[in-house]
């Protein structure tokens, strides 16, 4: 007789962690991307599937260039600075030249370029006394005038000897030959407005 083999069951296989808690399946491209920017695109061609994101991304890039080249605000139409010799409300004349790619001014004429004893005017109403003796011939009492726009500039410093006191200072270019300047403490509003003549430098007394 014939004797048949029984397989017994030896019950369920033993548990590990690795049944317990199998380890996630990794997404595809395509899902991990849907799951952020929507379902998957039916066409499955690869070519097909990155076209429209890479052509998002060209439009970005190109749309970057054209803000790179475009020039910074008061820079593209900026005019040529006012170089030259202005004439202040008769009594003195200032030489604007170029500091930095800023406007300074320094005097360079004088109505009146000596005291009665005959000696050169100084910086006498100066608040720091070692400079009260500093000539004003030559003097720079303009600076730090930036282009704001076309023929415009502002954040400027004017120092007045006159009264030894320090002014903001902005301009702008009338003419050619006319520079209309507002003096002032604090906000335009309060200030002054003076007028700058361009004019050809002399060889008369009072130069510097």
């Amino acid at each position: 007789m014939r004797s048949s083999r029984v397989q017994r069951w030896a019950g369920p296989p033993p548990t590990t962690a690795a049944t317990r808690h199998p380890a996630p399946r990794s997404k595809s491209p395509a899902e991990a991307l849907a799951r952020h920017c929507g379902p998957e695109p039916i066409v499955a061609d690869a070519a097909v599937w990155w076209g429209p994101l890479l052509c998002r991304l060209g439009r970005v890039a190109v749309l970057a260039a054209i803000l790179v080249c475009l020039p910074a605000p008061g820079t593209a139409a900026e005019a040529a600075l006012p170089q030259g010799v202005w004439l202040i409300d008769g009594k003195v004349a200032v030489e604007i030249f170029d500091c930095e790619r800023l406007l300074c001014g320094r005097i360079l004429w004088l109505r009146i370029p000596r005291d009665p004893q005959g000696k050169f005017v100084t910086d006498k109403k100066n608040p720091d006394p070692a400079l009260r003796e500093r000539r004003l011939c030559g003097l720079t009492i303009l600076w730090g005038l930036r282009s704001t726009g076309p023929d415009r500039w502002g954040d400027g410093w004017l120092y007045n000897p006159d009264d030894g006191r320090t002014y903001s200072i902005s301009a702008k270019l009338e003419s050619p030959d006319v520079i209309a300047a507002r003096i002032y403490v604090g906000f335009p509003l309060f200030g002054e407005t003076k007028t700058l003549l361009r004019v050809v430098h002399g060889t008369s007394g009072g130069w510097c």
